[in-house]
């Protein structure tokens, strides 16, 4: 290997703890009773919603304003009648999202490993490229990354092949020469597998580490 490529959401960075304790704190800000069930609601939600993002029907933030249409009915708050209002209540959940951002344990070790082999190092991710580097700078990750490519700086998300032929070429690497890591198995493995990287699938409901990962390959 010459080169390790990360997912970054719920690999690298903790997406559902810092979303789910962004929901905690939101709800009641608005004047609504949080409950747990909201919990999965809200992801399918947004899950639903980034789907439209990502395959063009939607702006990025047309895609919040959605996740609003669709939230607030479910927590008896009324929609805004404008996108400016929308923006403006979607707002005050980012915040609490932002609040929130954390690396998990294991991220920091893993990149020393990648690093100590002497790999060039990468993110895919499909999501918007400010925020997604936002998130490296505040979790502290960035200084270990050579490159970070994003659905919207490529015009390619996961599992579009180009998306990690792109990345590779960035790095100046082969796909041959790479492995991809993510907790996404259709996405960071089975589409990574077929655009010649080799893929590590993070399970850490297995107990699963990605310093073991990289570890395992180097």
């Amino acid at each position: 290997m010459k080169a390790v490529v990360f997912d970054l959401d719920d690999t690298l960075f903790d997406h559902t703890t810092s979303a789910t304790n962004a929901i905690q704190a939101w709800v009641p800000a608005l004047g609504a009773t949080y409950s747990a069930d909201l919990i999965p609601q809200w992801f399918e939600i947004e899950r639903r919603n980034f789907d439209g993002w990502l395959a063009g029907r939607l702006t990025h933030q047309g895609q919040r304003r959605g996740r609003l249409l669709e939230f607030l009915p479910l927590i008896g708050r009324p929609v805004p009648g404008t996108d400016d209002e929308l923006d403006e209540v979607f707002a005050g959940y980012l915040e609490f999202y932002r609040q929130s951002w954390a690396a998990f344990p294991d991220a920091e070790p893993a990149l020393e490993v990648a690093r100590s082999n002497g790999w060039r190092i990468g993110v895919l991710t499909n999501g918007s490229t400010p925020q997604q580097n936002a998130k490296l700078a505040a979790i502290g990750l960035a200084g270990f990354i050579d490159v970070v490519s994003t659905s919207e700086s490529l015009g390619f998300s996961k599992p579009a092949v180009e998306a990690y032929h792109l990345t590779c070429e960035a790095l100046g690497v082969e796909p041959a020469d790479t492995l991809m890591i993510g907790d996404n198995f259709e996405l960071d493995v089975v589409a990574a597998r077929a655009a010649g990287l080799t893929a590590h699938h993070l399970d850490r409901a297995a107990g699963v580490t990605l310093a073991q990962l990289v570890r395992s390959t180097g």
